[in-house]
């Protein structure tokens, strides 16, 4: 065998892209001890083979004959990086920009490994050398218009995302930046705008549908859902696009599809890694985890803070696992003050939260995210507790194996279910809603002080638009014709200027819709009051605000859908003895309002037996609530 001619066959079947051929020259070739540069080029091969093990140990061996090698350092962080093994991606990255310091990829990988790491100040840091040694490196610019947005930067990402549009005016990872940054920025037409143009430009993009089916529904652009939704279905069940589980949840009640577009989300964003804890503890208390980013002032925080405080110590010790803002509140220092210990992880990696709860010992770790806004199931994905649980704030599959349990009640989550789910259905016996039922109800303002007419009768959602569909608006619509005078009050979003335009449309006066501007938690449950009867929404009804309405005594008028998220409502007004306002059909619904605002004695009524109710039925009833979750929590252990 002559070397050099067997190299030059191997280079030849590398560039021709012939992987196969390459691997098994070099294989040739590693077998008489090579340099260690044509090392490299075998790892590389074996690399992009999807043989990772071999790749690594022909690195290892290149860098065992010449340890400052530059393209192995490089070459063998970038595959740590794809191996999810972080760290020791960082570790090559740092070797390699000490022995080559101008080498513009290096600085841009690196600051990959560092933000994925929990570190994005020195991400952008790393970013920005980056794009100071290459200026028209369009990643670099990329790339640091992210770690903006994850420092919440916004206007700075923005401008950073549009110097990277500068150097290359499609490029798709920027224009998906940009409609991320501009979504957060309250400017949703622009952001959908941002991801119709990444679709336009890059069919195969696997995020920017997402973006777009998002957009749509928050606007309450319903000839735009309508076109998506036949999309969203075929590439959920095609795993083609990535689609956030909670953004198809306001297109689709169909439970099978849920499941499978939650698996292909969960599989690519929080795969699997090797288990931290191996088999169950022995301790005379419970310690139970708690991880959420919404330990703030938030409505999780508002529903679950009293459960934390009732919880019985001598059979429970509790941690929070806190990875969202600390906003200085008084709900953080009353949640702090709740647990035994309360970690704030916020800079911490996934894998270094996950070995935390398994030093730990925490015997049952709580899931409050799910698949909603700053979750991190990666976390979970490493298996740090014995019993994991997802729980209250996402209303559906994880579609994750090292999810365990899902807690629910037979309303939500009836047990026909369960093939639709990934983790085993458990049930709590009344509602599987906590609830505060320490909260104090402020009196309500005036309607003047409200912005509502005086004497109109006044139906109300305080839902988020995206939950607002046009069947649901064509009711409410009906009903405002048949109430004469009536008005709509809704929470007022960049989505207002569809909802007058859509309700002018179907022959109603878009003054009749009066949008409540945003306010603190005090004052929005005290306006609660001046309203006669809220409305739900399908598929996605009401789930926290309908406890605030039903809390400030407010009859809720609700649809009985055809998954969890659209059950929650139902579940709640059963607990609090209200069956009859739950209907099965959406003619029933409307029938059922009609009715209610044209007759002030059965609404008055109703009325009534919700404030005769509220503290006497299990919705409220925090301690019934208590020992009823913590019977489930033990019998999940044993």
């Amino acid at each position: 065998m002559d070397p050099q001619q067997v190299y030059n066959q191997a280079r030849q079947a590398q560039a021709g892209g012939n992987l196969a051929e390459a691997a098994r020259l070099y294989g040739q070739l590693a077998a008489i001890s090579p340099p260690p540069e044509v090392r490299v080029n075998y790892a590389n091969v074996l690399a992009r083979l999807g043989r990772h093990a071999d790749a690594l140990a022909q690195y290892d061996q290149a860098l065992r004959l010449k340890p400052d090698l530059f393209e192995a350092l490089f070459n063998r962080g970038n595959l740590y990086l794809e191996m999810q093994r972080t760290v020791e991606a960082l570790a090559d990255y740092e070797k390699a920009v000490a022995v080559r310091p101008g080498v513009s990829g290096v600085w841009n990988n690196r600051g990959t490994a560092l933000r994925r790491l929990r570190r994005p100040e020195e991400a952008l840091t790393s970013y920005r050398q980056a794009a100071a040694l290459a200026p028209a490196h369009v990643n670099a610019q990329t790339n640091s218009a992210i770690a903006l947005f994850d420092l919440r930067r916004l206007d700075e990402a923005l401008s950073t995302a549009d110097a990277a549009l500068a150097i290359e005016k499609d490029f798709a990872e920027a224009l998906y930046i940009k409609g991320n940054v501009l979504r957060d920025l309250g400017r949703l037409a622009e952001a959908q705008a941002c991801f119709a143009r990444v679709l336009e430009v890059a069919p195969d993009n696997a995020f920017a549908l997402n973006g777009l089916a998002q957009m749509a529904a928050a606007l309450c652009d319903w000839p735009k859902m309508a076109v998506l939704a036949p999309r969203l279905e075929s590439d959920v069940a095609a795993g083609r696009s990535l689609i956030q589980p909670f953004v198809l949840m306001g297109y689709s009640e169909d439970a099978a599809l849920l499941r499978r577009c939650a698996e292909t989300y969960v599989h690519r964003m929080a795969p699997r890694q090797p288990p931290l804890a191996q088999g169950k503890y022995r301790h005379d208390r419970i310690r139970l985890g708690y991880l959420s980013a919404d330990f703030h002032t938030h409505p999780t925080a508002q529903l679950m803070v009293e459960l934390f405080e009732r919880h019985d110590r001598s059979r429970f010790e509790l941690t929070a696992i806190a990875f969202g803002p600390d906003d200085g509140s008084a709900m953080r220092r009353r949640l702090v003050k709740a647990f035994d210990h309360f970690e704030d992880v916020r800079h911490l990696s996934d894998l270094e939260v996950a070995r935390m709860i398994r030093a730990r010992e925490i015997d049952i770790a709580v899931d409050l995210n799910g698949h909603t806004h700053e979750a991190r199931p990666g976390i979970f994905s490493h298996r740090p507790a014995p019993v994991q649980v997802n729980y209250l704030v996402y209303p559906g599959t994880t579609g994750a194996a090292y999810m365990d349990t899902i807690l629910a009640d037979r309303i939500v989550l009836p047990l026909d279910q369960q093939p639709h789910f990934s983790e085993r259905i458990v049930h709590l016996p009344d509602c599987y809603q906590a609830n505060d039922a320490t909260r104090v109800v402020p009196a309500a303002p005036s309607r003047h002080e409200a912005g509502l007419p005086e004497d109109a009768f006044v139906f109300c959602c305080f839902n988020n638009s995206w939950k607002i569909t046009a069947p649901v608006f064509d009711i409410w619509m009906r009903l405002l014709q048949q109430i004469p005078g009536s008005v709509l009050w809704l929470l007022d979003s960049p989505a207002a200027g569809n909802l007058r335009e859509n309700a002018k449309a179907r022959g109603v006066d878009m003054e009749r819709l009066v949008f409540a501007p945003r306010l603190s938690s005090d004052q929005h449950l005290a306006r609660h009051q001046l309203a006669d009867l809220v409305l739900d929404t399908l598929p996605y009804n009401a789930h926290t605000t309908c406890s605030d309405a039903l809390w400030a005594c407010v009859p809720v008028i609700t649809c009985y859908g055809k998954a969890f998220h659209g059950r929650v409502a139902a579940s709640l007004l059963k607990a609090i003895g209200l069956p009859e306002l739950v209907t099965m059909r959406p003619q029933d619904y409307e029938s059922a309002a009609l009715e209610l605002a044209k007759n002030p004695a059965v609404l008055q009524a109703t009325r009534d037996k919700l404030q005769r109710n509220r503290l006497t039925t299990p919705l409220y009833d925090s301690d019934r609530f208590r020992r009823n979750i913590e019977a489930a929590y033990e019998t999940m252990l044993r």
